[in-house]
């Protein structure tokens, strides 16, 4: 009889795997800039050496895609041979016997349609398109465009006023992105290959942490150009637009329809993620960079006491529309009309955001949503008195659009997340007393044309009523568009169309950015918007200001190259946290915050950065 043996831990097959993920590290830290039929090849070049070589089409088939794709890179190929390698992957596709072939061959297809006019330059014209080159990651993925390197390096030498200004060259609100950004640009910092990415929030929070962002002067203003320009909105883009323009000269009037400034970021984000004093450095910042007046509790639209959008749009000599997503979006249940205690998690936020915090002392609480609002909801409920709360969502835990982070604070603050559940309708008592939600168990289904499994109903289970005294639907947002599309703005379902230049179409001297221009996205991309539609609206009144900054990065020092551990910012115990409003994260320490300095690679000066100063990027 044959004997049995354990899978050795030490075994070739085990220190394989191991290796491989630093093979996967390697292809998550493709640059961007990258030619994409150099990342194709390093695919078909992984897949190749996978095949088992039982069937024909994946054991002959891919060498010769892979031949193909070398003589496209090296300018040998006609267009003979895209057609050629088209047929192939077709056949390989429909013949394989298993997913190494098959989606092998769909991958190249889908490469072949999306990348079309590179495939095409390298036949032609033997080289990757226009403007096709490596740039440095972190740079090219910051909306913003920050110069990451350069401040972390200030940071490294303890000049934190001068990383404080060298963010605000590209970003006027350092300490609200210190606080809430989503940190695009870490997904493929190059540090992960030698170890992890660097922490670059929190290198960018300890700076505003030894010094508030008003403390930092800001670059004197341009000489008064005369002209004025209107914003309305005064949240992140607004605010980002208005101090751009008002570092160049111009005369700038922010339409704020709150009572203070900084939408989303003060009425949407909690003041335990995001204290609102913390805001106001930034606001003070920004109000002192040139001749910009706010007014506040000033609605913009067609309603009584309201200034018409027209008339602004005569007296100023540009407008740009930053309105942003302010309005919740409902769902269609069963039982919802006429039920009490049902609210819209973004109308929750708003009045927390006024000082209007409701006691939810004893009560059950049920979020519906997966997204960080939902999540921001379900914390903010469980602070309130909430004796209970649950996050319904109707996809997969790992399908949740809220920062990974954030789930697992909420899970951590004793906060349940039921997924897989859709809501079907709402129970209510005599009096109108929402008393359950009744969810329909879905199972996951085919992905979506996003990318993304879908939910269908698992018919064979039976809905489930879940016990709640209140529910906050976070199920997304609406933009109230109807005033600016009566005076001609362009607009698909309350979003404005604006061009990546934010101008509006078909209206001169009129700008959109930020969550109204693109739906509801992320703080760092409206302030991206508020950027470009700054620089943009001073090229349409005849200017091309080139504003300074006061601060530049120091030379680079040799690289650490020792494996360290990426430094995280921790936080208030859960069990103390959960009760108050107060901030969750803790303070880097000074050696903390050094050492992680020293981890940045400085791939501005370093590899590409020697090719292409990513600053201009």
């Amino acid at each position: 009889m044959a004997k049995l043996y354990l899978a050795n831990p030490k075994s070739t097959d085990a220190k394989i795997g191991n290796f491989l993920g630093k093979f996967s590290n390697k292809v998550r830290v493709y640059p961007p800039g990258t030619c994409p039929i150099t990342v194709q090849l390093s695919l078909m070049s992984a897949s190749k050496n996978q095949t088992c070589g039982k069937c024909v089409p994946c054991r002959d088939g891919l060498p010769q895609l892979h031949n193909m794709l070398h003589l496209i890179l090296d300018g040998e190929a006609t267009m003979d041979t895209l057609n050629h390698m088209k047929k192939m992957a077709e056949i390989i596709r429909d013949t394989a016997d298993c997913a190494i072939g098959y989606q092998t061959a769909i991958e190249l297809l889908h490469s072949m349609e999306e990348f079309a006019d590179e495939y095409k330059s390298h036949v032609i014209n033997h080289k990757c398109a226009e403007k096709r080159v490596q740039k440095v990651p972190c740079i090219s993925l910051c909306p913003a465009h920050v110069d990451i390197p350069g401040y972390i390096a200030l940071v490294g030498e303890e000049d934190y006023a001068g990383a404080i200004n060298l963010i605000r060259k590209d970003n006027p609100l350092p300490t609200a992105c210190a606080m809430i950004c989503e940190h695009p640009c870490e997904e493929r910092c190059r540090r992960s290959l030698i170890d992890d990415v660097v922490n670059i929030r929190g290198m960018k929070k300890y700076a505003v942490d030894q010094i508030p962002a008003d403390k930092v002067k800001v670059p004197k203003a341009s000489v008064p150009t005369g002209k004025k320009v209107a914003i309305i909105g005064g949240g992140p883009a607004g605010l980002t637009a208005a101090y751009f323009l008002g570092q160049m000269g111009h005369k700038v009037v922010i339409f704020e329809r709150h009572k203070k400034l900084g939408g989303m970021l003060r009425y949407g984000i909690p003041n335990y993620r995001f204290p609102k004093n913390r805001l106001d450095e930034d606001i003070n910042a920004i109000l002192s960079a040139g001749d910009i007046e706010v007014r506040y509790e000033t609605m913009v639209g067609n309603g009584e006491n309201e200034i018409p959008v027209n008339t602004v749009r005569k007296e100023y000599d540009a407008m740009f529309v930053a309105i942003g997503a302010q309005k919740g979006k409902t769902l269609r249940l069963d039982g919802i009309e006429g039920t009490k205690n049902i609210e819209s998690a973004v109308e929750m936020l708003d009045k927390i955001g006024n000082g209007q915090i409701p006691d939810y002392t004893g009560k059950t609480v049920v979020v519906i949503g997966g997204g960080n609002v939902a999540m921001d909801a379900a914390r903010s409920a469980m602070r309130c008195g909430a004796k209970d709360v649950r996050i319904v969502y109707r996809r997969r835990q790992n399908d949740m659009t809220a920062l990974e982070s954030e789930i697992e604070s909420a899970i951590m603050e004793g906060i349940e997340i039921i997924t897989l559940m859709a809501p079907k309708a709402i129970k209510s008592d005599e009096n109108g007393n929402c008393i359950a939600l009744t969810a329909q168990p879905q199972m996951i289904g085919p992905y979506d044309r996003n990318g993304r499994p879908s939910p269908v109903n698992a018919a064979s289970k039976q809905p489930l009523d879940i016990p709640c005294d209140v529910i906050l639907i976070a199920v997304g947002q609406d933009i109230v568009s109807g005033p600016f599309e009566d005076i001609g703005m362009q607009a698909n379902r309350g979003v404005f169309a604006a061009g990546l230049d934010t101008e509006a179409k078909g209206m001169p001297g009129v700008f959109a950015g930020g969550d109204c221009a693109t739906g509801p996205s992320t703080a760092i991309r409206a302030i991206a918007a508020g950027k470009v539609a700054a620089h943009n609206i001073d090229e349409y009144l005849g200017y091309h200001h080139k504003l300074t900054c006061e601060a530049c990065a120091p030379h680079p020092k040799d690289n650490n190259r020792t494996p360290t551990g990426r430094t995280n910012i921790t936080e208030r115990p859960a069990y103390i946290r959960k009760h108050d409003f107060l901030h969750v994260e803790n303070e880097l320490t000074h050696e903390e915050a050094m050492q992680e300095a020293r981890r940045c690679l400085r791939c501005d000066h370093f590899g590409c950065g020697v090719l292409l100063d990513g600053r201009d990027i």
